[in-house]
């Protein structure tokens, strides 16, 4: 019972600051969060993914659509894009430095209510 009343006070907080951190714009979609969890998948293995690779991979989402969503997520500071050394019309996706210390925080106190 314990736990299922932390995870209620978590979830709660979330809510609270939904429209103040990344909580708000990744869950108004399941792919705006199919694409945070495909980043965030891809950072925490070291690997790179592109934009199209990105666009290609998100369900059920229109490549204009995944285009714009790619985009805000951007533009709110959570993501950027890195033109490859190889090839300049390639671009890699990756996690901002202030987005991932939110997502490992989020993951930690996950964490810490299931134990």
């Amino acid at each position: 019972m314990k736990s299922t009343t932390a995870l209620l006070e978590f979830w709660e907080e979330q809510m609270k600051q939904s429209h103040t951190s990344s909580n708000y714009f990744f869950r108004k979609s399941p792919s705006h969060y199919h694409m945070m969890l495909l980043i965030m998948a891809h950072y925490k293995h070291n690997k790179n993914i592109t934009v199209e690779q990105l666009k290609t991979r998100l369900f059920k989402t229109s490549r204009p659509k995944s285009a714009l969503i790619i985009n805000e997520a951007c533009e709110k500071g959570f993501f950027y894009l890195e033109k490859t050394s190889d090839d300049q019309r390639k671009k890699y996706i990756k996690p901002t430095g202030s987005f991932v210390k939110e997502f490992e925080d989020y993951l930690k106190k996950l964490k810490d209510i299931s134990l």
